[in-house]
């Protein structure tokens, strides 16, 4: 763990010109200030930063806008990208008035749900595995006006350009979903993931693997080392920061998006999840897929609750263009041994006790990192406390069943307004130990129907002038 005095050496040894104070917006994208190295000293760990509040996404109104940024220690790292040596933190939010955490910091919000898991005497970490999906794009251009709207995406490996006269054009597009794990020259962004990967291992983020995904057109995966909650957090942070300036600088573009493409395999971010005390995995054990009943339990709370938490864990209108049936979106709320159409797959190639896990496949990307793993743990929490049962695990391929065969098995919200309304319905495992506070759920779900439902709803999209224009 790193104290002030070792954070300032370590800016001193390396030559550090600027501090980069980063902190997230309660939607989920960082912010940051900049500052010269000589306003930062050891007193900044006390005395923090002050900002804007009320210019920041769900935040402060503007008559209570002042708020403060206090950057933790422990998360001193040099920026890869800056011109010149920066060191970066990551800060906690607080009120500059009463010195206390900012209820809407999701980073806060995260550490809370730790501190409760450790309250119920229950275990001491929560351990998650994010695998973040992305698209790296060579174009992207949109636009929205009252008479007008449009998108264009373009990929010199998208299928759709191999009629494309590219003087001269080598042909190797991964067809539609047909672009998982081909070698090159079929997989033409190797070198550019392993460059994504080289920045993430320089930044101490243990990366285990990498390869192209299902979709044609630049889908990727890199996969992280699981780590506890708040750290995996943090370093899904930088993973986004990461992968979106790597590719800037080669001239490429990412998104996040869960579904850029029609017709096509969505971007998701399956969720592996454990809980420990001390050395031992308590998802370990004698009953379903090598668990322990603990587990079953935490699987329980996670299906109970998963209409709620969509809210959450896939917070956009976009991410319910990824969870339809067709397309690999795990949208049946069952469980399953090694079954990737289930929203929870325990994944069975693992050799010992220490690996077992639960793997949740419904969240995507696009979420707050922090807020998504905190209300997963909340979920499976109250399922342990409450033993909630899962029922029966679905050992078939959930996509090849009959309408009849799925009319008894829940799915998730075909929207985000549905999700938000499961939200505003049933949220009480939230607000336990003050983990989420009834303002943030009441400003995200407003926010959220404010800025994203009502204004996408509003507008009308170019399908519908093929629809309806001579109608």
């Amino acid at each position: 763990m790193r104290t002030p005095q070792d954070v300032l050496a370590f800016a001193k040894e390396h030559g550090c010109q600027m501090v980069d104070l980063k902190f997230l917006d309660f939607v989920g994208m960082w912010q940051h200030l900049t500052v010269p190295i000589s306003e930062f000293d050891e007193g900044r760990f006390e005395d923090g930063f002050g900002f804007d509040g009320s210019s920041i996404r769900g935040w402060q109104p503007i008559h209570a806008s002042d708020m403060l940024m206090i950057p933790d220690p422990s998360t001193a790292k040099l920026d890869p990208f800056p011109k010149y040596s920066t060191l970066s933190l990551i800060c906690d939010v607080f009120d500059p008035i009463t010195k206390e955490p900012y209820s809407r910091d999701p980073r806060h919000i995260a550490k809370k749900a730790v501190a409760f898991l450790k309250s119920t005497g229950i275990g001491d970490h929560a351990y998650f595995g994010p695998e973040a999906e992305f698209f790296v794009f060579d174009d992207v251009r949109f636009d929205q006006t009252r008479h007008s709207a449009f998108y264009h995406l373009d990929s010199s490996e998208g299928r759709w350009n191999t009629g494309r006269d590219e003087k001269p054009n080598l042909g190797y597009k991964p067809r539609y979903k047909e672009g998982y794990f081909p070698v090159s020259p079929t997989d033409s962004l190797v070198d550019l993931r392993t460059e994504m990967c080289l920045e993430l291992q320089k930044l101490g983020i243990q990366v285990e693997a990498q390869h192209h995904e299902v979709a044609t057109a630049g889908q990727c995966e890199i996969d992280m080392r699981f780590s506890d909650l708040v750290t995996m957090a943090d370093n899904l942070m930088w993973f986004k920061y990461v992968i979106k300036n790597v590719a800037r600088r080669n001239n490429k573009t990412v998104t996040f998006m869960p579904k850029p493409l029609f017709e096509e395999n969505g971007s998701g971010m399956h969720c592996h999840q454990s809980i420990w005390k001390g050395d031992k995995n308590l998802f370990a054990g004698d009953t379903y897929a090598g668990l322990s009943d603990m587990a079953m339990h935490y699987i329980g709370g996670i299906l109970k609750h998963a209409p709620a938490i969509c809210a959450l864990t896939n917070p956009t209108t976009n991410s319910y263009k990824r969870l339809v049936p067709g397309y690999e979106a795990p949208v049946n709320l069952a469980y399953s041994s090694r079954n990737r159409s289930a929203a929870i797959r325990i994944p069975v190639a693992v050799y010992s006790a220490k690996a077992r896990r639960i793997e949740f496949r419904t969240p995507d990307p696009s979420c707050n990192g922090y807020m998504a793993f905190a209300a997963m743990l909340m979920a499976g929490l109250d399922g342990i406390e409450n033993r909630i049962d899962p029922g029966k695990p679905l050992d078939k391929d959930i996509y090849g069943l009959s309408p009849e065969e799925l009319k008894d098995i829940p799915s998730v919200p075909g929207s985000l307004e549905g999700a938000l309304n499961a939200l505003r319905n049933d949220h009480e495992f939230l607000l336990r130990g003050n983990v989420f506070t009834e303002d943030a759920i009441e400003m995200w779900v407003n926010y959220k129907i404010q800025s994203e439902v009502r204004p996408v709803q509003m507008r009308p999209v170019p399908y519908e002038f093929a629809l309806y224009y001579d109608i």
